[in-house]
């Protein structure tokens, strides 16, 4: 991969795995488990705050196991 100095930083490394969607139920991105809030504040946040939400993250991941159905269920609820 090459040098990307947008995805190169000194704080403590982000769990972006640029994979950057939203699941509409849970509100966390599918990606990293992080809330919009968590990845728009990141690079603001203290190394002790950035700790805490990676400490959370592997829990969250949970909440996106359940299917939802996809297409088929949208249309047989319609």
């Amino acid at each position: 991969m090459k040098d990307d100095k947008v995805w190169s930083r000194k704080e403590i490394e982000s769990p972006c795995v640029r994979v950057c969607v939203v699941h509409p139920e849970a509100r966390i991105c599918t990606g990293c488990y992080r809330s919009i809030d968590e990845i728009t504040r990141w690079s603001k946040m203290s190394a002790e705050d950035r700790r805490e939400v990676m400490e959370a993250l592997p829990d969250r991941a949970n909440l996106l196991k359940k299917r939802r159905g996809g297409r088929a269920a949208r249309l047989a609820r319609g």
